[in-house]
């Protein structure tokens, strides 16, 4: 910064050297270092962690096909035993087929299995001796079905477990359906046994359902003849064993758990055939992580199954945690790196900032030394015996004498000794900041003054300098404030004078508007008695228009009184003395309604006051102004067929308690509200509603002397809000209420303004209560 305050160039080339960028460089290569190596070592962990989940993977698709197989073994096993029942006793009864079955207890070891049955092979020229062979059995009529000549027929002989869907297999030519018909033909040219394709099986429900077949032959004499042509000679049959493929899949691994899902495909065709699903069906939805498949064959068919794992997060749950640490490791590399960039930025930056505080310093010390050369206020550096060390000119100039004779003087010794100054010096700056106005020892023109200001300033190491002193002239100023204190006492002793003569004044007006009142009552009264007595005595003498007259006269007589007595009200609210008290305002309200009810018992006036409204006043004169609103309220609904008057309190803008009484009758023209608070000024005609024109008049003066405010509002046929504002009741810490009164106030009577200090506006207020 340069003298007047601007930005040296200097320093802006300061500012502007670039930094060291080798350190930058080490931050770039920690960074790239880092990130290298987490990514490496998270690269590892994961293709372990994958390749560990998809050998388990497999490891289980491989139980599951060779859990399959032994199922599908068993049931070889179980048309081998049927095999070898047919060729023990030729050809068994349906009770020895049936206890055969029973005892092999098909329904609790293998769920899936339909049943276990025999089918003959017969050629056309035997199927009717098989027929009678039949019915001479006692099995009742062999019916073949479905009906036609064929060369060869292969009718269902026993079938157990025997259901009700099962009842019509009896009978039944599996040589006429082309799936059974292509399993038996090759069982009986391998000689073993074979599955068939995926084929519709009707339940007992009647509802279908994918099933096979398996087919085992049974020759004549037992054994399998070597030669293919002879077997369909030697051929007595098959033991079929006909299962259900889903209810086998479930029977053999059990219910499903999360993730474990395939499909089983018929693929001896060529086109895959799907047979069926093993899994929740949500699981499906998901996208697996392996997918696992495995061609097997199985007795002459050619199937495929496609394992498909869980979902990645399933699969392998470890991985989880390498993201975890890969984000953490690529975090820390971020802070590595971010440490190396800071130390680097540092480094750099405490270059600069070392070679900026030397130029500092250097600068900070011309700106204090420009600063006070230049001060329009004197100024000395003083050391710790309250020398002067450092003066500038505008100091010499105060005092009267030249900059170099300042230089090593006692400070204290350039003004006169103030004997209410402490005891130890103020350049000890034992306070800190001090400050006192003195007078200079100056000698010639008129004695000078002024204000000196202490604080403690540091020196150099080895600098003996402890404050600096601050000394302004001032005694102009103070010249000033004396001329104005002088002025003041003045007007105050004339606004003295003229608060007595107003107050005399104002005394005065009241006398005479009393005393005028009072005289005028003693002629009204002859005027109204001998109007009287003329009226009663010679009134047959009168002709028409003189009684007329007459009547005239009592009534602009008892017009006069009926004023005249209202000046005699309003002077009476001018001299009487206040008497405060708690007044429940509520209560007093509705006191006032009672009255105006019993009046009038034949209106019908809904009035709603809000309980609690508490004030400190005059009761009678506060009684006064209650009746006037409400009787004026009372009186300007009377043409409302549904009238209403409220009386309630809010808080206003000022902070202060306001309290309402509005209602919803006549209402008057804003444009005359100036004329509403005047004595005798009437909005309505007398015609329409009576009155004198005094009652609004002395409300306000009632307000104003309780040091109140109130104003109106209201709209031409809506209806009139009055709105006042009266003291509280006193804080706890406020002034006694029983403390005597002025007799005067600036509000129009007695004690206004005082009873505005000391009784705080009340902010309380409640919900009306309803006294319709």
């Amino acid at each position: 910064m340069n003298e007047n305050g601007r930005q040296d160039p200097s320093d802006q080339h300061l500012l502007s050297q670039p930094l060291p960028r080798h350190g930058y460089m080490w931050a770039l290569i920690v960074l790239i270092g880092a990130v290298a190596f987490v990514l490496a070592v998270w690269m590892v962990a994961r293709d372990r962690e994958m390749t560990a989940a998809r050998a388990e993977f497999v490891a289980g698709s491989e139980k599951t096909v060779s859990l399959l197989m032994q199922r599908l073994d068993q049931y070889e096993l179980v048309t081998r035993s049927g095999v070898s029942l047919v060729g023990s006793v030729a050809r068994p009864t349906q009770a020895q087929w049936r206890d055969y079955v029973a005892g092999l207890n098909i329904d609790e070891r293998f769920p899936a299995v339909v049943g276990l049955g025999f089918v003959g092979y017969v050629r056309h020229s035997r199927l009717p001796d098989l027929i009678r062979e039949w019915e001479s059995a006692g099995y009742g009529h062999l019916q073949v079905h479905p009906a036609g000549e064929r060369e060869e027929y292969a009718p269902v002989l026993y079938f157990e477990p025997m259901s009700l869907s099962s009842k019509d297999v009896i009978g039944y030519d599996v040589l006429a359906h082309p799936v059974r018909r292509a399993v038996m033909i090759r069982a009986m040219e391998s000689g073993q046994a074979r599955l068939s394709a995926p084929m519709d099986l009707v339940a007992d429900g009647a509802s279908r359902q994918a099933g096979l077949a398996m087919a085992q032959p049974v020759y004549r004499g037992g054994e399998r003849p070597a030669v293919a042509g002879d077997r369909r000679r030697a051929l007595q049959g098959w033991v079929t064993l006909t299962f259900r493929i889903q209810p086998l899949l479930q029977n053999v691994l059990g219910q499903p758990h999360d993730g474990e899902h395939f499909k089983l495909y018929d693929i001896t065709e060529g086109e895959p055939k799907l047979m069926a699903m093993y899994g929740r069906a949500s699981d499906w939805e998901q996208y697996p992580a392996f997918v696992h498949t495995r061609e097997l064959m199985v007795y002459g068919r050619r199937w495929q199954i496609v394992f498909h794992s869980p979902p990645l997060s399933v699969a392998a749950p470890q991985l989880t945690t390498l993201d975890r640490m890969l984000q953490l490791g690529l975090f820390s590399a971020l802070l590595l790196s971010a440490i190396a960039g800071v130390l680097a930025h540092t480094e750099a930056r405490a270059r600069r900032i070392a070679h900026r505080l030397t130029e500092d310093y250097r600068r900070s010390e011309m700106r204090f030394r420009v600063a006070i050369q230049y001060s329009a206020i004197g100024k000395a550096l003083l050391d710790s015996e309250g020398r002067i060390v450092d003066v500038n000119p505008a100091l010499a100039e105060i005092v009267g004498r030249r900059p170099e004779t300042l230089i090593g003087v006692p400070f204290e010794s350039l003004f006169d000794r103030d004997p209410t100054l402490p005891p130890d010096p103020p350049f000890n700056f034992r306070g800190g900041v001090y400050r006192a106005t003195r007078r200079l020892k100056r000698e010639g023109s008129i004695a000078r003054h002024a204000q000196l200001t202490y604080a403690p300033v540091p020196g150099n190491i080895g600098q003996d300098i402890t404050g600096l002193v601050q000394v302004e002239d001032v005694t102009e100023r103070l010249l000033a404030e004396a001329r104005i204190r002088a002025l003041n006492r003045t007007l105050e002793a004339r606004v003295e004078a003229r608060t007595r003569e107003l107050q005399q004044t104002n005394q005065e007006l009241e006398a005479f508007a009393y005393s005028v009142s009072h005289d005028l009552r003693a002629p009204l009264r002859a005027i109204e008695g001998f109007s009287r007595i003329l009226a009663e005595r010679y009134g047959s003498r009168l002709d028409e228009a003189g009684i007329g007259y007459l009547n005239r006269v009592r009534k602009a007589a008892s017009r006069m009184g009926e004023l005249i007595e209202a000046l005699l009200k309003m002077s009476r609210l001018a001299r009487s003395e206040l008497r405060p008290e708690h007044v429940d305002l509520s209560r007093m309200a509705t006191e006032i309604v009672d009255e105006l009810r019993m009046a009038e018992p034949q209106r019908q006036v809904d009035v709603s006051i809000a309980p609690g409204m508490t004030v400190m006043g005059d009761a009678t004169l506060l009684r006064n102004m209650l009746a006037n609103l409400f009787g004026n309220a009372w009186k300007f609904t009377r043409q409302r067929e549904h009238a209403r008057i409220e009386f309630h309190s809010r808080i206003n803008r000022d902070g202060l308690t306001e309290y309402c009484i509005r209602d919803n009758g006549a209402g008057f023209d804003p444009a005359y509200i100036d004329k509403l608070f005047r004595p005798f000024q009437r909005l309505h005609g007398a015609a329409e509603f009576a009155g004198h024109g005094i009652g609004l008049a002395s409300v306000k003066r009632i307000v104003e002397r309780h040091g109140g405010t109130i104003r109106a509002e209201g709209e031409p046929g809506v209806g009139a809000t009055f709105l006042f504002t009266l003291p509280g009741p006193p804080e706890p810490d406020g002034a006694r209420i029983d403390e005597p009164l002025g007799d005067s106030g600036p509000a129009g009577g007695p004690g206004g303004g005082m009873l505005a200090s000391r009784w705080p506006g009340d902010r309380r207020g409640g919900a009306p209560e309803d006294l319709s």
